[in-house]
């Protein structure tokens, strides 16, 4: 959360609303793509509860760092650390000052978080500063819906559906934000949400690196 004051469901339910609802199948799918990818020494922004960890190739990273803003998701997240042999360690911290050094990174990881962060354009310069030359990003995030009635629905469930899902914007455009802070785009994957997601539009995972 990025407020300082939090009121019971931000603290007490949100945080269990959010792992149980992006547990679901059609997010782990995309998971299941890109996560393994990642090399070296990793930097996760907008850990959350965890999900990405059983994705992670414990043979391919050396050290796993976790940061998040909110205190109730890194205690979930902290019960699970037992079950993966990897070296880990969370942070809590927000992803417009990551608290790294510059070039310090191999692989960047950021899912489904670039919704939720306020200044996703900050955080995307935090990321070109700590990751090593020939460093990446690796991402995925909901967007936009290019199909005009849903992007118009999206438009007006989305002050709503920020309180309910953790300040989560639905109307962002993912893809544009990471070039603009300088990143080229390499290969993407998209999908599509079952229907009773479709307020999330479309999914996109795929890598970057600073131009």
């Amino acid at each position: 959360m990025c407020s300082g004051q939090t009121t019971f469901y931000q603290s007490r339910i949100m945080p269990y609303f959010i792992h149980g609802g992006c547990s679901m199948r059609t997010f782990a799918r995309m998971r299941e793509r890109i996560i393994p990818r990642a090399r070296g020494v990793v930097a996760e922004l907008g850990f959350g509860s965890g999900l990405n960890l059983p994705y992670y190739d414990s043979t391919g990273v050396s050290r796993l760092i976790g940061i998040d803003p909110d205190p109730a998701m890194i205690g979930i997240a902290r019960k699970r650390l037992t079950d993966f042999p990897m070296p880990i360690e969370l942070i809590e911290g927000y992803a417009e000052e990551l608290p790294l050094v510059n070039g310090s990174v191999d692989t960047a990881v950021v899912t489904y978080a670039l919704c939720t962060i306020p200044d996703p354009a900050r955080a995307l310069r935090e990321i070109r500063r700590i990751l090593k030359p020939g460093g990446r990003l690796l991402f995925i995030e909901h967007e936009r819906s290019a199909e005009p009635w849903r992007s118009r629905c999206q438009d007006r469930l989305n002050g709503v559906w920020g309180r309910i899902a953790g300040g989560c914007h639905l109307t962002r455009n993912p893809l544009r934000l990471i070039e603009d802070a300088g990143f080229v785009i390499g290969a993407t994957e998209r999908a599509r949400f079952p229907f009773y997601l479709w307020q999330l539009g479309t999914q996109s995972g795929g890598e970057a690196t600073p131009a």
